[in-house]
C-alpha cells in the first residue's frame, strides 16, 4: 500500500442491507500499517455498520484524496532557519561565481565586438600613437588589443571569483553567529492552493 489514505467500497447485498461483517458506506483506511483493507480491520457496530458516521466517512475520503479537507485553506508552518551550513554555502557561492566569471567574459567579448566595429580602439589606438610621437617616443604599436582586454577582464574577473566567493563564505558564519543571538529568519510555507 502507498503511504497516502486510500478508500474502499464494499458491495452490497442483492436485498439492499449490508451482508454482515462488510461495510456499506466508503471509509478511508490509513495506508501506512493500523488498519487494513482486510475483513475485520474496520470496527463495526451491532448489524455490521460503522460506529463512524457517515459524514465523518465523507469528510475522511475528501481528505484521502485530494491530500486536504474540503472547504480548508492550504497548511501554512512558520519555521525558522536558524543555521546554514558553511561548507555548503563556500561550494555553492564558488560555483555561482565561477559561473558569473564565464558571463562576465562573454560581456566584455560581446562588448568589444561591438567597440571594435564602430571603431572606437582604432580612434584611441591613433590618439594614443600621435601623443606618443609628440612626447618623442615611437609610438608605431597599438595600446590597446584584444589580448590587453580579455587578460584585463580575466584577472578582473578571477579575483571577483575570490572576493565573491570568500564574501558570501563570511556572511554565512556572521549570520549563524546573529542566529544564534537573535534567533534565525523567520519563514512561514504554505502548500499551493
Amino acid at each position: 500500500m502507498s503511504d497516502r489514505q486510500s478508500s474502499v467500497r464494499t458491495q452490497d447485498t442483492a436485498a439492499g442491507e449490508p451482508a454482515p461483517g462488510s461495510v456499506s458506506t466508503t471509509q478511508a483506511i490509513p495506508g501506512t500499517g493500523g488498519l487494513r483493507a482486510q475483513g475485520g480491520g474496520l470496527p463495526t457496530g451491532t448489524a455490521g455498520t460503522p460506529t463512524g458516521s457517515a459524514p465523518a466517512a465523507k469528510k475522511a475520503q475528501g481528505r484521502g484524496r485530494g491530500g486536504k479537507a474540503a472547504g480548508r485553506g492550504p497548511r501554512r508552518a512558520r519555521l525558522q532557519l536558524r543555521h546554514i551550513d558553511i561548507w555548503s554555502a563556500f561550494k555553492i557561492s564558488l560555483v555561482l561565481s565561477i559561473a558569473l566569471f564565464f558571463i562576465w567574459m562573454v560581456a566584455v567579448g560581446i562588448l568589444y565586438g561591438v567597440l571594435s566595429a564602430l571603431g572606437v580602439f582604432d580612434t584611441l589606438n591613433d590618439l594614443f600613437g600621435q601623443l606618443g610621437s609628440a612626447s618623442g617616443s615611437g609610438g608605431g604599436k597599438d595600446v590597446i588589443t584584444p589580448g590587453i582586454v580579455f587578460g584585463g577582464a580575466a584577472v578582473i574577473g578571477a579575483i571577483n571569483v575570490i572576493l565573491m566567493t570568500a564574501l558570501c563564505t563570511v556572511g554565512t558564519f556572521i549570520y549563524n553567529l546573529c542566529s544564534d543571538l537573535v534567533g534565525g529568519l523567520e519563514l512561514t510555507l504554505s502548500e499551493r492552493d
